[in-house]
């Protein structure tokens, strides 16, 4: 492919815009970082690289490089060859899986609304164009491609930040045949923002899947499920926002419906599935007044289209809504007691049983999406994690602590395999190396999820939260007091009146921590599971499968300790793969073309490390391997190392780099490793080794076609025979006999024989009539060999 029709997207503007790779600028200072991003923003160039790292800026416009004409382009070719683009980065994630059969991952990151979301749509778009297979995979490959929009209608919502963010966080792996073909996969969920299931600040929605129900649904569906405008429902109308620039609710409502159905999902439980939808926001509008310091439900009426879209009894569920059930130990017996509750309690039941539903439902669609590409056993992967960014709104709650903290634990996994085991390599190697300075933000993980001496954040939280469980009382203020206890002093954590501030790697953050235990505590009554498990519908029972009967001791579960120990085996399960990094920028708040906000920019640059990332990788080494991996790849340069190099690794590596003439200062011999400096010096030796496999492919090639056109002859031959046979007037008067060849009797004549050699073969042999020049006649035995 021609560098003209290589760089297509790029002929229209002749001049450079700025630097391809960040590791070339001539000065490394946030302000040339950011005024280089910034020349390529304005100039429609959204990528950047810094070595392998690929720096997004998010345009807020469709650019017109996702065609697949660009897929084409990148497909095998080397990363220096076209522009910065995320194709070329999944396209040498996929290929480094195959060729050093190890797993990948591909790390996005960055601030809500900073494109993470679209980012992972096209690397799993690009993965599914360029791999083969047939009907079973292109099965797999639909799943892959429409479980986007279907966890998006479930997951995704309208912030002040972002029209399409997503709530939860989602690690997908797709997995692969030997030979390169997506046949299975595997999601994984965590953090779904349950609250906003019942309330949303202003100017935002809920998840999309309401407004798309109440705007997209049959007129049989808004009968059957009493459906009516956004504004009817408490759980929509607190934000007083329900339509969203560039959405259009009722097309993506029947993308839903039709990822739902290449899921595999039947239409009798997608209709369940809508159905519960729709109780759910019932249910919100049931409200609660005051009788006695006791809630009754204000309007019994609106029980009962919740009641029976959910399949449970109307009296039941006030029943439940308005009381609970609670064990009570006197004199070492202990006993049931129904407990009536008032009308803050009982809001909260009905919010606690709503997003007890909503999670439930989450859960299954992920399990369904699972289910349809599960595969026996896993070859090779590639995973993509998609996580909502860093937040720092006006109120911060514990929403926007747990998401902060997953994202510290991400960027900690950035440092540590980037800034940190980089130059602990080069120090077990030997490797020549000047040290760079750098933020660890380890200090700010341990802040808040230390175990012991001293406690981090997490710990105290489920302290206080285990005081509550066990005694029913506590607040928030207590959690307060404990924290400046046991975490006062740390250089990253103050305190103020209502809550405190952890100095996060991307800022200051005020949490408030009213809501903080309740939220944590994360219970779903007793009550409301056995309410549930007496639903009519076995899709509902389904989904509240406890066993309620069996004693649990020690400590409820925390969705603080969930989420602990989720982003910590998320940050187990990343450290297996080869990582990959894209890390996303948004240019504005304004969510417009061509806006630059020069201070925000900048604030992300210095807190994403990236000039760090830089320094590290400009001292640094491009590309390291193993001796016996670099000569299983290389091998075949020279002819002393192929088939077999049997001697030293180490020795067989520097024999090769000195054959193909690499110079001294590209490349340095560490333990036991080669380190190569340029991605350049790289390049060359992959250039050579397709020349090599191009020769041998020209010299298959070669016999092969000498080998057809042989074959080809010979047909030929044969017909060409078959056009004469039995049109010869010899061959119609000629005896029809068979041939021996030794018309002499050989054998049966030694006085014969003796003329042969001892290893001739003897082909025809007959008695002749020869004449001489004088015409006499001499009857000879004629032979031939």
């Amino acid at each position: 492919m021609g560098s003209k029709e290589r760089f297509h997207w790029q002929s229209h503007n002749v001049k450079q815009s700025g630097v391809d790779d960040m590791v070339l600028l001539p000065q490394i200072t946030e302000d040339a970082i950011v005024g280089n991003l910034r020349k390529r923003f304005m100039d429609d160039y959204i990528f950047t690289y810094i070595g392998s790292v690929l720096i997004s800026v998010n345009p807020f416009k469709q650019m017109p490089y996702f065609t697949d004409r660009e897929i084409d382009l990148y497909q095998g070719a080397a990363q220096y060859e076209n522009p910065p683009h995320i194709y070329a980065l999944t396209d040498n994630m996929y290929r480094n899986m195959l060729i050093d059969c190890e797993n990948q991952c591909v790390i996005i990151s960055g601030e809500s609304g900073a494109g993470k979301t679209v980012a992972a749509k096209y690397i799993m778009g690009y993965i599914s164009k360029v791999s083969g297979g047939g009907e079973k995979v292109q099965h797999v490959k639909d799943i892959i491609l429409q479980s986007n929009p279907l966890l998006e209608a479930f997951g995704n919502a309208k912030t002040v930040r972002n029209n399409n963010s997503s709530r939860f966080g989602k690690y997908f792996e797709i997995q692969f045949s030997r030979g390169g073909e997506p046949d299975g996969g595997k999601i994984s969920n965590f953090l779904l923002e349950k609250s906003r299931v019942v309330t949303q600040n202003e100017n935002e929605r809920n998840f999309h899947i309401y407004y798309q129900l109440l705007e997209g649904a049959s007129q049989e569906q808004r009968q059957n499920l009493g459906l009516m405008t956004p504004d009817y429902y408490y759980y929509l109308n607190q934000s007083d926002t329900y339509k969203v620039d560039g959405t259009n609710d009722r097309s993506d409502f029947s993308e839903t419906l039709s990822a739902m159905q290449v899921i595999g999902i039947p239409p009798n439980v997608q209709q369940l599935v809508l159905q519960l939808v729709a109780g759910i926001l019932h249910l919100g509008n049931i409200s609660f007044c005051e009788d006695g310091n006791y809630a009754q439900v204000e309007s019994v009426d609106l029980l009962a289209f919740p009641a029976y879209l959910l399949g449970i009894h109307s009296g039941r569920l006030q029943e439940k809504l308005t009381s609970r059930k609670m064990d009570s130990r006197w004199g070492g017996r202990s006993e049931s007691i129904d407990v009536t509750l008032n009308v803050e309690q009982a809001t909260y039941t009905r919010d606690a049983l709503a997003k007890g539903l909503y999670s439930r439902l989450f859960d299954f669609l992920v399990e369904a999406i699972n289910r349809a590409m599960q595969k026996p056993q896993e070859e090779y992967s590639i995973g993509v994690l998609d996580i909502y960014g860093f937040e720092i709104f006006q109120k911060n709650g514990f929403e926007q602590f747990c998401i902060n903290f997953v994202n510290e634990k991400l960027q900690q996994i950035f440092i540590e395999l980037t800034l940190k085991a980089e130059q602990e390599e080069y120090v077990q190697e030997g490797i020549r190396w000047t040290p760079i300075q750098y933020f660890n933000n380890k200090i700010v993980c341990d802040l808040i999820e230390n175990k012991l001496s001293p406690p981090g954040i997490m710990s105290v939280l489920d302290d206080v939260c285990a005081t509550m469980h066990a005694t029913g009382g506590g607040a928030d203020q207590t959690l307060l007091q404990k924290l400046q206890v046991a975490v006062g002093t740390h250089e990253h954590f103050n305190s103020w009146s209502a809550g405190f501030v952890i100095h996060h790697y991307a800022g200051k953050v005020s949490y408030d921590v009213s809501g903080f235990c309740e939220r944590n505590r994360d219970v779903l009554f007793s009550d409301l599971i056995e309410l549930m498990q007496t639903s009519e519908q076995a899709f509902l029972r389904m989904l509240f499968p406890e066993k309620l009967d069996v004693d649990k001791k020690g400590r409820p579960s925390t969705a603080g300790s969930k989420i602990k120990k989720q982003a910590n085996d998320l940050v187990t399960t990343l450290k297996k793969c080869t990582p990959h990094y894209i890390r996303c920028i948004k240019p504005n708040e304004t969510k417009r073309p061509c806006d630059w906000e020069e201070s925000r920019v900048k604030h992300q640059v210095e807190y994403l490390g990236l000039k760090e990332n830089i320094r590290v990788r400009r001292a640094g080494f491009a590309y390291r391997r193993q001796f016996a991996k670099f000569l299983q790849r290389y091998a075949i340069l020279t002819p002393q190392t192929w088939p077999q190099w049997r001697g030293d690794e180490r020795q067989g590596v520097q024999h090769l780099l000195h054959a193909v003439n690499m110079e001294q200062d590209q490349y340095q011999m560490g333990c036991t490793k080669v380190f190569v400096k340029n991605p350049e010096s790289l390049f060359l030796l992959e250039e050579m080794r397709e020349r090599k496999f191009d020769g041998f492919a020209r010299t298959i090639q070669k016999a092969w076609r000498r080998h057809v056109a042989i074959r080809k002859y010979e047909e030929m031959r044969e017909e060409a025979s078959n056009i004469l046979l039995n049109k010869k007037e010899r061959r119609r008067n000629s005896i029809n006999r068979n041939f021996v060849g030794d018309y002499l009797g050989l054998e049966e004549r030694p006085e014969l024989r003796q003329f042969l050699g001892k290893r001739e073969r003897v082909d025809f042999a007959d008695s002749v009539t020869k004449y001489d020049r004088r015409f006499k006649v001499r009857h000879y035995p004629s032979r031939g060999t």
